[in-house]
């Protein structure tokens, strides 16, 4: 029988967020290192934007937790990526490098993934949140001392295809509990897929 670990290690995790968090409050970061952790202790690997800010923290608590790291870049190679996009590469086991600037590297990077957790974030994080959103894909939004749960609960309630995603949207204060249930989620995305 498969453990917990094992069970999901096949899940992509992908976590949105701010890549500049001046606005996020004092607590972001701490809250996005325990994403990071949570993810990996629910044997998932967690895909990021190959990026600053609430990703980046969440690619260094998954690390410390002894997790495995995607980011997806905007830049076409790794000289870019650091010169141009002024982007990390610690914390990250594999970049791919798209060539597709953020609008691109958004959609490659929900797209990716088996499910989007978003924290703290503005416009970038929003775009990934919708696409993911038009994908239908499960979606977890961490609630934090920031305003972006409360935008993107606004944007849920006045769209017209709010029915669509009954069930897999889920907006949780405590990553563990978020990750409990987003794990539940993917693992019903999935049985229904091999029907």
């Amino acid at each position: 029988m498969k453990s917990l670990n094992e069970s999901y290690l096949k899940y992509k995790v992908c976590v949105s967020g701010a890549a500049e968090t001046s606005h996020c409050g004092p607590d972001a970061f701490q809250k996005a290192e325990e994403l990071g952790k949570e993810i990996v202790r629910h044997g998932a690997v967690l895909v990021q934007g190959a990026t600053t800010g609430f990703p980046y923290w969440a690619a260094k608590g998954a690390k410390q937790e002894g997790g495995i790291v995607i980011g997806i870049s905007p830049a076409a190679t790794e000289k870019e990526h650091v010169q141009k996009y002024k982007l990390p590469t610690d914390y990250i086991d594999i970049i791919i490098y798209t060539g597709e600037g953020y609008a691109g590297r958004n959609l490659l990077l929900t797209r990716a993934s088996d499910a989007v957790v978003v924290g703290c974030g503005r416009m970038g994080t929003v775009n990934e949140f919708t696409v993911a959103f038009e994908d239908r894909k499960p979606l977890g939004v961490l609630e934090g001392n920031w305003e972006t749960d409360e935008i993107l609960k606004k944007i849920v309630e006045e769209s017209h295809r709010q029915k669509e995603m009954e069930g897999k949207l889920i907006f949780e204060k405590d990553p563990k509990i978020l990750l409990d249930k987003l794990m539940v989620l993917i693992s019903k995305e999935k049985e229904a897929a091999k029907l």
